[in-house]
């Protein structure tokens, strides 16, 4: 038997991302970039809802007070709980119209950790935000072609961050302030391993979808590699755990350029073995 099943819907995406799941609603969210749209499948009954984007969306995030804040193209936005349409809150890098946002996660504190990227994925163009709840955007990291899977330690205290050009994951320590300490390799992977979205286990274990290696690979909190789930698709992009017990994972993936690929774009759900998540956290603003 196989480690993972296909969840039946009626449309591929073209570039999928995203992933975050609302204990609050029940809720898996997701994000197709190129195709405009957020996408909410509630897992009581696996009803999806999709909604128009007016841009490229690329995640979003749970706020404490309602709703949800997004990515969308070079903004950082409100989504209006009832209507899904976007409020700006703070537009990045009006000099750099290539560029767009990409992947987020919220820290303990209540903070966005955001990256953003070239849309061409060729220059090293993007970097790496912090947006506090007062609004203030901070950047922390620059050179970076194509950001991805920011992740958290169980504890907080590491921020994992990656450049799926360069094949690289880092770490930084991340201190209570919000404040990083030195950028270092965490790993480091050869031509055809791409890793892209991420997030860390209950154990501090990191799980990373590989975009072109069709596989989530999972590596203990010292670097080493320790289990791997295969995927029918190359182009997996995004992993996320959910459900009431946080012992579900699902995975994204992109049809871009594979329109012959019958399972690319599909989103699955992989058999992590009992391995249970990490609840995600809140934007305060």
């Amino acid at each position: 038997m196989p480690d993972w099943h296909l969840i039946a819907r009626p449309q591929r995406d073209i570039l999928g991302e995203g992933l975050l799941w609302s204990p609050r609603s029940q809720c898996l969210y997701w994000t197709d970039i190129l195709g405009l749209k957020l996408w909410q499948m509630r897992l009581a009954d696996g009803a999806i809802t999709g909604h128009e984007m007016p841009g490229r969306i690329g995640w979003v995030v749970e706020r404490a007070s309602g709703g949800l804040m997004a990515g969308i193209d070079r903004r950082l936005c409100r989504l209006d709980p009832a209507t899904m349409q976007p409020e700006t809150l703070a537009e990045l890098e009006r000099e750099l119209p290539g560029n767009r946002l990409n992947d987020a996660k919220a820290d303990a504190q209540g903070r966005i950790w955001a990256g953003t990227m070239d849309a061409a994925c060729e220059a090293p163009t993007g970097s790496l935000y912090r947006l506090d709840p007062d609004g203030t955007v901070t950047r922390h990291d620059t050179g970076i072609t194509i950001a991805n899977g920011p992740a958290l330690s169980p504890d907080g205290a590491i921020l994992y961050h990656t450049d799926t050009r360069q094949r690289t994951v880092w770490r930084f320590a991340l201190h209570a302030d919000g404040a990083l300490g030195p950028r270092q390799v965490h790993l480091q992977f050869a031509l055809g391993d791409n890793p892209d979205g991420m997030c860390c286990d209950s154990q501090g274990h990191l799980w990373i979808a590989f975009y072109g290696a069709g596989c989530v690979r999972r590596f203990t909190p010292d670097g080493q590699p320790d289990r791997q789930i295969d995927l029918p698709t190359p182009q997996l992009t995004n992993v996320c755990f959910a459900g009431p017990n946080l012992d579900r994972m699902f995975v994204t993936s992109a049809a871009d350029g594979r329109q012959d690929d019958a399972l690319a774009g599909a989103l699955f759900e992989v058999d992590t073995g009992g391995v249970t998540g990490l609840a995600p956290h809140l934007f305060a603003g």
